[in-house]
């Protein structure tokens, strides 16, 4: 029997702490990995609607299982005290959350706090790992990231994602809890590139986006994702983040996926701006978070008082002002510096 098969064996309390796209998916895939799951989400009307009709359409399509409990209740999340608890709540209520979680003495001392949410707290500009040392600095604590298009896990299809923590055997121990047949799990212990590189990729996306909705073509695509790794790079190096991080499942593995996609949310904020519409309105019209948006002010914001060059994503910041027309795309992209593409200084180079 593999590990991943064995691991299911023994069901453990699992609390997912929100209802967007991402925690019902979470919810529903570790319920098939054997466990015992609490879904909660803030709002009590939508969670009601989940009750009385288990087979969701939006924000994902999917049926929940009878026996994944649904609740808008705080406290009833934590009525069976869990093991693990999953943070998939948005960046600016990921602090709110769990000081209420604290305020209410809901975590035990060795219950583990799994940060599953891919974005930076904005205006503190810290990551959410660092939020949770903050609040809770004595627990045990890890990030999930990698490409974890939503609506392709509850299609069954094949996924592989990074569980991230310094402590080894904690990685080791959530690898085996939570893996499943098709939803496979490798570890590391460079918390901060793994959490950067799912914060940043969104970023990148919201360009890929609007390249794909003003058809500029596949070479200039691939130009956008080359740089656009260089950037992410670059950046989170000077954050102390390991570059073999930056070219694993929750770097260039999640860019490619969510760049690729349109089922990416922030790809569809970049390929909307690129039909006209302006970022109200397409916020308003996508119902959901889509994390890039505050993740690029963030980016930006740390970017200038560290002297860190991040030209791609200021384009995104320009985009947000309505400061930004095709021509511009195209000249960030093609009027850098001649230089030459040397190996061994892609990142100091691009």
């Amino acid at each position: 029997m593999s590990p991943t098969e064995s691991a299911t064996n023994t069901a453990l309390p699992v609390t997912v702490l929100g209802s967007g796209s991402w925690g019902i998916t979470l919810a529903w895939l570790i319920q098939q990995a054997g466990h015992n799951v609490t879904l909660w989400g803030r709002s009590e009307e939508k969670i009601a609607a989940m009750q009385a009709n288990r087979a969701i359409t939006f924000p994902v399509k999917l049926t929940l299982p009878d026996d994944i409990t649904l609740t808008s209740d705080l406290l009833a999340a934590f009525a069976q005290p869990p093991a693990i608890v999953l943070l998939v709540v948005t960046s600016s209520g990921t602090r709110e959350v769990l000081e209420q979680l604290k305020a209410h003495n809901l975590v035990g001392a060795n219950t583990i706090l799994v940060n599953a949410s891919k974005g930076i707290e904005y205006p503190s500009l810290q990551t959410l790992s660092a939020v949770i040392q903050e609040v809770y600095p004595n627990q045990p604590n890890a990030v999930l990231a990698g490409p974890t298009l939503a609506p392709e896990i509850v299609a069954g299809l094949p996924t592989a994602a990074v569980v991230s923590t310094e402590d080894d055997d904690l990685a080791k121990q959530l690898q085996l809890q939570l893996a499943s047949k098709r939803f496979r799990l490798y570890t590391n212990s460079d918390v901060m590139g793994t959490e950067l590189g799912g914060a940043l990729k969104n970023v990148f996306a919201i360009v890929s986006g609007y390249m794909k909705g003003k058809q500029l073509g596949d070479n200039a695509y691939s130009t956008l994702i080359t740089r656009g790794l260089a950037e992410m790079t670059r950046f989170c190096l000077a954050q102390g983040a390991d570059v073999q991080t930056l070219y694993g499942l929750s770097g260039l593995g999640d860019l490619l996926a969510t760049c690729n996609s349109p089922l990416s949310r922030n790809f569809q904020v970049g390929f909307r701006l690129a039909q006209g519409q302006t970022l109200p309105q397409i916020l308003t019209e996508l119902n959901m978070v889509a994390e890039g948006v505050k993740t690029t002010r963030a980016v930006l914001e740390m970017a200038h008082k560290m002297g860190i060059d991040m030209p791609v994503v200021g384009l995104v910041g320009k985009a947000f002002e309505g400061d930004f027309s095709e021509e511009d795309m195209i000249r960030t992209l093609m009027s850098r510096r001649l230089k030459s593409e040397a190996m061994g200084e892609p990142v100091a180079s691009a």
